[in-house]
């Protein structure tokens, strides 16, 4: 008997507490949402299946290397996996993945749009100064307000830098509002904009030749890495992503970066970046005021789009459609289906996503600069 009860006691059921209780909770739920709902599932599911094991009782899998009576000890397989995010590896190799997959057509097409991308980060510096106010310091603020550029790369790149321990709320919150993209969006669109600007029908984009494909990418590695060399990181893995995709002589490396490299990082990076929300760190009210200032910023983005689409509009005598200004929040390419799906319910024959993925595929680049300024700014020296 007495050697039952020692087993009882080394399980997880004898020694679980109610905050692991509740955060297992909301792992559940997140797969919930992941599996049944589809919201972003590519990295939700991950992260809300790491939430689940770093809240294992014992289980100890985001523990560090200890010595025991001299005795070396390793630490959990999460430990070492998330050296990766740690270190700042894994989110530039997601974004090679991502430029591999993106057609920078629209932007090279249209380069004013470029503008609205830029406008969509407003929420980011928005947030950042509310964030301050409420008592976050500047590093806290920064990781929060670059919830707004709607990146979940660049979320977790920047707030690795300067706050880690808040990486699990603001990486969930992230992924959440990308997923929540077609019901956030559309009402903050409608509200800022009249029915004739939602109708506008937009000139067909020029063809965009091979060799403004290929210059592209390099001549935006150089000008970003020399503006805001902190964010060479991401926006360089960016663009060498789309290099191997547009030179049409690395066809090998351009599938391994969308495909099998990319998927592999996926994985590790959502795993780990869900074992860092342990019931300790989330379980507080700071969680929840990130949460709502998360959305906060979200919304400040889509609103900078659209307000500065609607001065383009004025200023081209209508030819802009203020709608793809939405789409500069880098959620790619939800964003710019989502001013295609509004901008056909007031006129059945507008076809905008070509035009929306300008700004939207801007919005990547954008956050990935606004995260440099804020690292540069604020990181360590």
């Amino acid at each position: 008997m007495q050697a039952f009860i020692d087993f009882v006691k080394t399980t997880g059921y004898y020694a679980i507490t109610w905050q692991q209780a509740v955060m297992l909770s909301i792992a559940c739920l997140l797969l919930y949402l992941a599996i049944v709902k589809k919201f972003e599932p590519l990295l939700l599911l991950p992260i809300a299946f790491g939430m689940l094991l770093a809240n294992l009782p014992l289980a100890g899998l985001m523990e560090g290397p200890t010595e025991v009576n001299g005795q070396f000890q390793p630490g959990g397989l999460l430990y070492y996996l998330y050296q990766g995010v740690k270190l700042g590896v894994y989110p530039p190799l997601v974004f090679m993945g991502v430029g591999a997959m993106t057609d920078f057509g629209p932007l090279i097409a249209n380069p004013k749009t470029i503008l609205l991308g830029g406008a969509a980060q407003l929420g980011i510096f928005l947030t950042f100064i509310g964030a301050i106010l409420l008592g976050f310091n500047p590093q806290e603020a920064s990781s929060i307000g670059i919830i707004g550029g709607a990146d979940g790369p660049t979320a977790i790149y920047l707030t690795t830098k300067l706050a880690p321990h808040l990486l699990g709320p603001i990486a969930i919150a992230a992924y959440s509002y990308m997923a929540l993209v077609p019901i956030i969006q559309p009402p903050i669109m409608r509200a800022l904009t009249t029915k004739k600007e939602r109708m506008v029908v937009m000139e067909q984009l020029r063809p965009v030749s091979k060799f403004e494909r290929i210059i592209f990418p390099i001549v935006t590695t150089i000008t970003v890495g020399m503006l805001v060399p902190s964010a060479a990181a991401l926006v360089g893995a960016l663009m060498m992503g789309n290099l191997f995709r547009e030179a049409g002589v690395v066809e090998r490396l351009s599938k391994t970066s969308q495909n099998d490299l990319n998927n592999i990082i996926v994985i590790f990076l959502g795993t780990t970046v869900g074992a860092t929300a342990s019931a300790e760190r989330f379980l507080t009210a700071q969680t929840l005021k990130i949460i709502v200032m998360g959305l906060c910023a979200f919304a400040g983005g889509t609103a900078g789009g659209v307000l500065l689409g609607k001065l383009m509009y004025w200023i081209t005598g209508g030819k802009v459609n203020p709608l793809i200004g939405s789409a500069g929040v880098s959620a790619v390419p939800m964003a710019a289906r989502v001013s295609q799906v509004v901008g056909q319910k007031d006129n059945p024959k507008n076809f905008l996503l070509m035009h929306a993925m300008g700004p939207n595929v801007a919005g990547v680049i954008g956050s990935a600069i606004a995260a440099g300024i804020l690292l540069s700014l604020f990181g360590p020296k």
